[in-house]
């Protein structure tokens, strides 16, 4: 059931992540013309690079934790995903990887 959730996050943060990037290239595109696709898999290419970096909450909490041990607070729990199923390894190779890869073929 996990591997289904998993998959289905996946698939989600892949959609949610291909209308993002298709709306930012339909501005672009507006602002200054050009080719749709092409630019449409450079901006995949690069919200993949982006997702592959920050996908997990690593970034988020190097930034808390001199904050955190100022207060005598202990550092943040690593399994604190907020009822996500998929690890930053699990977004980097299910959603980082395909939007790369779709990039890619779009730029060909």
């Amino acid at each position: 059931m996990t591997v289904l959730k998993g998959l289905g996050e996946a698939l989600v943060l892949f959609v949610i992540a291909v209308a993002v990037a298709a709306v930012g290239v339909g501005i672009w595109v507006a602002v200054s013309g050009g080719d749709f696709l092409h630019r449409l898999g450079i901006a995949l290419v690069v919200v993949g690079l982006l997702l592959a970096v920050t996908g997990d909450l690593t970034l988020s909490r190097i930034g808390m934790l001199g904050a955190r041990s100022t207060f005598g607070l202990a550092p943040e729990r690593e399994d604190a995903g907020g009822g996500r199923v998929l690890t930053g390894i699990g977004i980097s190779l299910f959603v980082s990887v395909p939007l790369v890869v779709v990039g890619i073929l779009l730029l060909v």
